[in-house]
């Protein structure tokens, strides 16, 4: 099986976005820093630089139905945020959330607001605002959409791009906490659709029951980031499109990079989509992270001081060339 089997085409929203592209730069003024592709829009003020972005949670809203919790898809909202502008090298400043539907329990809203909270709480985040719609006749009962607005702000100086990376420079993975926030139209099809695996079936491979299992939050590297931005060259976020869509958004022409699939482990969940849908092994690199939801990009000689500050595997280097090889 394949994304687009899953109703996910990354090829023709690729497409898309490149229209969207030449659509939106006629809205730019001076005070626009560089186009769409980044993962963050950056607005400058002075001698600082405003970074935000905006997401969603995606269709793993529907395993948080299934289960009947909904705390962990708003730290997924926020985690998945705050990770898109530290790629920039920006600290948050302030974080807004977007929730719709037609009806919805209080029970199930008030689990939402308390994860947006929460993560928001653990990095000390102002949530300073939001849009709750009700949209009648809209969505099915049950049925939400929640997204997530974030603005940090960087210094124009320390502004990370990736236009530093060089040949041979390092990649250097951050572990995942699990699917994070991608790939889930998948995921749900190959359980749930096609195997019909109940929500809290339990794998010998998995320690926790299915629906814990990909419910577990999106990880928030905010920590590991504050300690190494001085080093960073890049950093990728493996969201959507997974390693070969997201790794070229920061390289700059003429380079690519190799990756050693051999130097980690991908945690059991991922073998085990794998295994029940069928899934070509280029496809799982494509639409998830594989066990690694954050890359940092250094010089060869600030290797060993990164791992050393922040743990992390070292998975790759840069080439001269284009793409991503994974070998």
């Amino acid at each position: 099986m394949r994304y687009r089997d899953a109703g996910v085409d990354i090829s023709s929203l690729d497409r898309m976005k490149e229209r969207i592209k030449n659509l939106v730069a006629g809205t730019f003024n001076t005070n626009v820093v560089t186009g769409i592709g980044l993962f963050g829009g950056l607005y400058q003020i002075g001698d600082k630089i405003l970074v935000s972005s905006t997401d969603g949670v995606g269709t793993k809203l529907k395993v948080a139905q299934l289960a009947r919790r909904h705390t962990s898809v708003g730290e997924d909202i926020v985690n998945h945020c705050i990770n898109d502008i530290l790629t920039l090298g920006a600290e948050p400043l302030f974080f807004l959330d977007y929730i719709a539907y037609t009806t919805i329990d209080d029970r199930v809203l008030g689990e939402i607001l308390e994860g947006l909270a929460n993560a928001c709480l653990k990095v000390k985040l102002p949530l300073i605002g939001g849009e709750t719609a009700q949209l009648p006749g809209y969505f099915q009962p049950g049925d939400y959409d929640l997204v997530g607005f974030i603005t940090g702000i960087v210094d124009r100086a320390k502004l990370i791009t990736g236009d530093g990376i060089r040949p041979n420079d390092r990649l250097i993975g951050l572990p995942s906490s699990g699917l994070h926030t991608n790939g889930y139209s998948l995921v749900r099809k190959i359980f749930f659709e096609v195997n019909h695996y109940p929500i809290d079936h339990r794998f010998p491979e998995l320690d926790l029951p299915l629906g814990e299992e990909l419910l577990i939050p999106h990880r928030c590297y905010l920590r590991e980031v504050r300690k190494i931005r001085g080093y960073a060259r890049g950093i990728i976020h493996i969201t959507g499109g997974g390693f070969y869509g997201n790794i070229p958004r920061i390289l700059p022409d003429g380079l690519g990079v190799k990756i050693d699939k051999r130097s980690w482990s991908p945690p059991p969940i991922f073998n085990l989509i794998q295994k029940l849908g069928d899934v070509p092994e280029e496809e799982m690199y494509r639409t998830f992270n594989m066990g690694i939801g954050m890359i940092i990009v250094v010089s060869p000689d600030d290797e060993e001081a990164v791992i050393g500050q922040i743990g992390g595997i070292a998975i790759g280097s840069v080439v001269e060339g284009e793409g991503v090889v994974i070998e």
